[in-house]
């Protein structure tokens, strides 16, 4: 047999599903192998580094990152860009003071940061590196997500307990709203028909009707007293999961109905949450375990453990 034939009937081997976890207090990310459940590397990245997200064509990991400065533009806020392929970091974007989260529209064009002591959020064009606008949003923005048609951000604030609206097209807020005390996460379904923001202080979760912008129930979890964080949606849009801190538990809330229908203990402070390519499992980053919890999403059980470095924040998931 020739040796073409012989390369043409070799299967191909398929690539590892890794998660990028963000570890405040250990200054990294790790590298997880998720089916080995299993760190494979170690990547410093010299400050704090909290919102963590993989880009849509999945080769680079953009880690925000902050410095020990509050209120002041150092030179160790910025966007962190982590190339997949060869777990470095290639690039810094700076998006100004304190960024702690952040979204990439669809089409990986362009970045839109939280500048939680500034008060602003500001949009990025990723191919040039060029700050493209500052808007003011509410009060200690946090929380920043895209819809999945690329049009609307959402970014919440601590403080002023608003969403603000910006319209992508005109780099413009075009609406803000109010939800329950202490906005952190948000997310939104895969139909982009709703969003869904996680209230710390009030231990609930804002269910958000995108076409018009606006509350249209709240769901109490963990008696109001979790401090929820972290907010995953199944693909299907048929359950959403919320990482509760206190509580050490995910909620498990059932979209149609909103009601939260199973309770899942997993480790310390869980924080951020993030769920595999195909659903099957859920991920959480525990804050004072130093670990992640692996969720089977049939069971609603855990099934491992994987130790990690020294306050993890966030977990990405490369596809």
């Amino acid at each position: 047999m020739s040796a073409a034939l012989t390369l043409l009937i070799i299967p191909q081997i398929a690539a590892a599903q890794l998660l990028f976890v963000s570890n405040e207090g250990s200054r990294n990310v790790s590298v997880v192998d998720a089916a080995a459940r299993r760190v494979v590397a170690t990547i410093p990245v010299g400050e704090r580094p909290r919102g963590i997200q993989v880009s849509p064509d999945g080769r680079r990991v953009y880690v925000a990152l902050s410095d020990d400065r509050p209120n002041v533009q150092g030179g160790g806020d910025a966007i962190a860009v982590i190339d997949v392929a060869t777990r470095r970091v290639v690039a810094r974007y700076p998006v100004g003071t304190d960024p702690e989260q952040f979204g990439v529209t669809p089409d990986g064009a362009r970045l839109y940061a939280s500048n939680e002591d500034a008060g602003t959020a500001s949009a990025t064009d990723l191919r040039t590196g060029r700050v493209l606008a500052t808007l003011v949003v509410g009060i200690e923005p946090e929380g920043v997500a895209i819809s999945p048609d690329g049009r609307w951000v959402y970014v919440t604030a601590e403080t002023s307990n608003t969403v603000s609206v910006i319209d992508t097209r005109t780099n413009r807020v075009a609406a803000s709203f109010l939800v329950d005390l202490r906005p952190r996460a948000v997310a939104f379904s895969r139909d982009g028909r709703r969003a869904y923001v996680t209230n710390e202080i009030s231990g609930s979760l804002s269910v958000i009707d995108v076409a018009r912008h606006e509350v249209i129930e709240t769901v109490e979890m963990e008696r109001g007293e979790g401090k929820p964080m972290g907010v995953a949606i199944s693909s299907d849009g048929g359950r959403v999961f919320v990482a509760n801190g206190q509580a050490s538990a995910v909620s498990v809330i059932d979209a149609r109905s909103n009601r939260v229908v199973g309770r899942i203990p997993v480790g310390r402070r869980p924080w951020g949450v993030a769920l595999s390519a195909d659903g099957r499992w859920l991920y959480t980053a525990n804050g004072l375990s130093n670990d992640l919890s692996v969720i089977d999403t049939r069971t609603l059980r855990v099934v491992g453990t994987i130790r990690v470095g020294t306050r993890p924040w966030g977990i990405a998931m490369a596809r």
